[in-house]
């Protein structure tokens, strides 16, 4: 019985719909009775008699509709799987709960690796539990220690309590017998003996720490990471490409892999078949994101991949790969190594970062990544522009929920445009992504603060569309500023040194003159 008073509670918005019905009931009853008891009835009373019965008629059937399609938003909300919304839905858990509803979501396949991959891993986990994510690995081959940091931030990332997965996973055990040890090293060479290798291990791990997604290694071949240099110099490890290249001022000619036959691990081909979005990027173009694509046969299956293909352009340039470089740059020389046809769409942001950040990386000899509108027209890609950049812990990423937002509402107008509105999937997801927009207005409007009132979206769409380059144009004099800022600040500190120097060699002059001169060893008088 309390569960049964629980749906007419405020944040269940039932009640309207039951109060509809209601008026539905007694509009229809109210015109069926008028003509039944009516010996004599006029036109105009007959007509609006009819009227009276077909709104009845009409808002019952309107308030079933919205009831069940409430219905269906509650249960999402109940298998809401961050920290915040478990808390906030806890009440509605009583009354319906089915976590399968997720396993219905889009079949997502990311590809990359290192932070950038495991920051977009994030977003998508409000939409759907059917994530993939295959990893570029530092090492390959034998479960090394880089190795294992890949996949154990991937699966920390995919995990739906990511803080008590990091915990567990980063924890050093401090008891005598096992000091200096992690428990993640201890639970990848554990899983690898049981399962006979590290791809079938990872696998496992999806019911084993009952993670929502899946973390598979690009492959399990001992393969090397090769950088040809325009000068020719060939750089064989994949850790020294980028200092290598700063040294020598040479750009990167292109990427390879030896052996170049190596094969893909169990499962990343099949992924990549059913997947219904695939997504490219972000991360290192020439160390992270190509390498995944060089493997036998990757490019050719993400080709013949019914999927949208989305590339997450980088927000700022990577020194010793690709300083100065444009977002057709990163275009240009994925195809140039995997060919056409392997991206639909390309991300690339408009967003505005504090100009001191921004310094702060080109001190580093990092700079925004340019979006060439231009040179992009002539790559059959669709650029999709918004505002997704963030900063976090100190560093300018992509705001993972706008990046998963602004996919998962594609996915929802494709299916759309197949008429499959009643779709549990397309329920689904419009559900769930009109919730995490609400959310996104409020962190804006607390970020700049502008009226509740105001139309935020409308205001952020519009300049994002219209902005051909990112915040160069409206920070580049206070950038200038601050970089003349820092000059005059050099620049006094040597005058300052100078005037020091001079005022020193005065005072030595001074004293050498007023002391009196030694003759014969007695003073002149």
């Amino acid at each position: 019985m309390k569960s049964f008073f629980e749906w007419f509670k405020g944040s269940t918005k039932v009640k309207r719909w039951i109060l509809l019905i209601i008026v539905g009931v007694v509009l229809t009853c109210y015109g069926i009775s008028k003509i039944l008891v009516s010996q004599e009835i006029s036109f105009f009373e007959l007509g609006k008699t009819i009227v009276i019965f077909i709104i009845g008629f009409i808002s019952i059937v309107t308030s079933i509709i919205f009831i069940q399609k409430r219905s269906l938003e509650l249960i999402i909300e109940a298998n809401n799987t961050s920290e915040k919304g478990k808390q906030a839905q806890s009440n509605i858990k009583s009354l319906i709960f089915n976590r399968n509803v997720y396993e219905e979501g889009p079949k997502v396949v990311i590809i990359g690796g290192g932070q950038g991959l495991n920051n977009i891993i994030e977003g998508f986990k409000h939409y759907t539990s059917n994530i993939t994510a295959i990893v570029t690995m530092s090492d390959y081959g034998n479960i090394s220690m880089n190795a294992r940091k890949d996949i154990k931030d991937a699966l920390i990332s995919i995990s739906s309590n990511q803080n008590e997965m990091k915990s567990l996973m980063d924890l050093n055990f401090r008891h005598e017998r096992l000091r200096g040890l992690n428990f993640s090293d201890i639970y990848f060479v554990a899983m690898t003996e049981i399962y006979g290798n590290i791809a079938e291990a990872i696998y496992k791990s999806k019911d084993v720490l009952n993670i929502s997604g899946t973390v598979i290694p690009v492959t399990l071949d001992e393969i090397t990471v090769c950088a040809e240099l325009s000068d020719g110099t060939v750089i064989k490890q994949k850790d020294r490409i980028a200092d290598v290249v700063a040294n020598k001022k040479e750009k990167i000619n292109r990427i390879y892999i030896t052996p170049s036959n190596s094969k893909p691990s169990p499962g990343v081909l099949e992924a990549i078949e059913d997947a219904d979005v695939i997504i490219i990027g972000p991360g290192s173009l020439y160390t992270n994101v190509l390498p995944n694509l060089l493997v036998r046969n990757i490019a050719r299956e993400i080709k013949d991949s019914k999927a949208t293909k989305y590339y997450i352009s980088n927000i700022m340039t990577e020194p010793g790969q690709t300083d100065e470089f444009s977002v057709s740059d990163h275009l240009k020389v994925i195809q140039e190594h995997v060919g056409n046809g392997i991206i639909d769409y390309c991300l690339a942001d408009t967003g505005e970062v504090i100009p001191e950040y921004i310094r702060k990386y080109n001190k580093e000899g990092s700079d925004l990544v340019d979006i060439d509108n231009k040179k992009l027209s002539e790559f059959n890609v669709k650029l999709i522009q918004r505002n997704m950049s963030c900063v976090k812990d100190g560093k300018i990423m992509h705001n993972s929920d706008i990046v998963a937002s602004t996919i998962i509402e594609m996915v929802c107008n494709d299916l759309k445009f197949h008429d499959m509105q009643n779709d549990t999937q397309y329920l689904l997801l419009k559900s769930v992504l009109k919730e995490q927009k609400k959310n996104q207005q409020r962190q804006q409007r607390a970020l700049i603060k502008i009226p509740k009132g105001g139309k935020l979206a409308t205001f952020l769409s519009s300049k994002d569309e219209n902005k051909k380059s990112k915040f160069k144009e409206k920070y580049n004099d206070r950038v200038k500023s601050i970089q003349n800022t820092e000059a005059k600040i050099e620049e006094n500190r040597k005058i300052a040194k100078q005037i020091e120097k001079i005022e020193q060699t005065r005072k030595n002059y001074n004293e050498n003159r007023n002391t009196p001169k030694r003759r014969n060893g007695k003073r002149n008088k």
